[in-house]
């Protein structure tokens, strides 16, 4: 089975923002949910929403605003449910 590319903008504006805080969290719930072979958790470039807070991409839709704070809570109810 194909892995699915999960995104986590690595720019500039996103590392201002706490990204780097984001990354292992994203990285703990992967292992945690058994999801190693299902999905790839890469970082991207800038995904063009510099302006909205921290980024993150799946499939087609665009995760806005991501936060240490609140990674889990979108992780949980947005992405977990389209994968498993």
């Amino acid at each position: 089975m194909k892995k699915e590319n999960l995104y986590l903008c690595m720019g500039s504006a996103c590392h201002q923002l706490g990204v780097y805080e984001v990354l292992p969290k994203l990285q703990s719930m992967i292992i945690e949910y058994h999801l190693e072979d299902k999905v790839e958790l890469k970082g991207s470039f800038c995904l063009e929403t510099c302006s909205d807070g921290i980024v993150m991409k799946f499939r087609d839709k665009v995760f806005i605003k991501i936060s240490p704070d609140n990674i889990e809570q979108k992780f949980t109810e947005e992405i977990l449910p389209n994968i498993v």
